[in-house]
């Protein structure tokens, strides 16, 4: 090969590298909701994030949507550690809900939980963590306790916490599909401007982020 083609070659391979170092990922690691059961994938929530997100000149960030419908706090280490040849940089944690509507325990759902977030700090990754709340009927010890394990682990390793992934589309109708679980498209887009703010700053805070 001509010397100057040889250079050329090598700018380009370095360029690449250099590129691919300068990818974030953030990963969603959760359930249905996350998944956007229901609704097309580019309508679910991280999607609409990595859209506002590049809106706002924030363009070194590729999201990867890790939800799975049906899914408990149970898998999450084995699927975040699928997950690492990502090499994530951010893991939005959102998971817990399955758990909570099959009354699973809640010690076990904190121990999942606590060995995911501690094997994601481990390996360098920032961890926000997406709480859930759960309908009254569960009963007001179980439903207290719940909401606590989010607000105890957020504390015990400082992460950053959004106390309710729903908060203004759980419980309202016209923001959610019929079976008043899931939302809608345009739940989702209310649920993606709630998660927004915290992720902006947190992007903004690491590594360079333009605004």
């Amino acid at each position: 090969m001509h010397r100057a083609g040889i250079i050329l070659c090598i700018f380009f391979i370095g360029w690449s590298v250099q590129a691919a170092q300068a990818e974030r990922v953030v990963l969603f690691l959760g359930d249905s909701l996350t998944a956007g059961l229901g609704v097309e994938s580019e309508e679910a929530y991280p999607q609409l994030l990595g859209t506002m997100l590049a809106r706002d000149g924030i363009t070194d960030v590729r999201i990867i949507n890790g939800g799975i419908s049906g899914s408990t706090s149970a898998s999450a280490l084995a699927r975040l550690k699928w997950y690492g040849k990502a090499h994530p940089a951010v893991l939005f944690l959102a998971l817990g809900a399955n758990d909570g509507l099959r009354g699973l325990t809640i010690e076990e759902m904190a121990k999942n939980l606590e060995a995911v977030i501690t094997f994601a700090q481990a390996q360098g990754m920032i961890v926000m963590l997406a709480g859930m709340e759960l309908p009254p009927n569960y009963g007001e010890d179980y439903t207290r306790a719940f909401r606590k394990v989010y607000r105890d682990l957020a504390a015990q390793y400082k992460i950053v916490l959004i106390p309710f992934l729903l908060e203004g589309v759980g419980g309202v109708a016209a923001l959610n599909q019929a079976d008043g679980i899931h939302p809608n498209a345009e739940g989702h887009r209310q649920i993606a401007l709630h998660v927004y703010p915290f992720l902006k700053q947190l992007l903004l805070q690491t590594n360079g982020a333009k605004k």
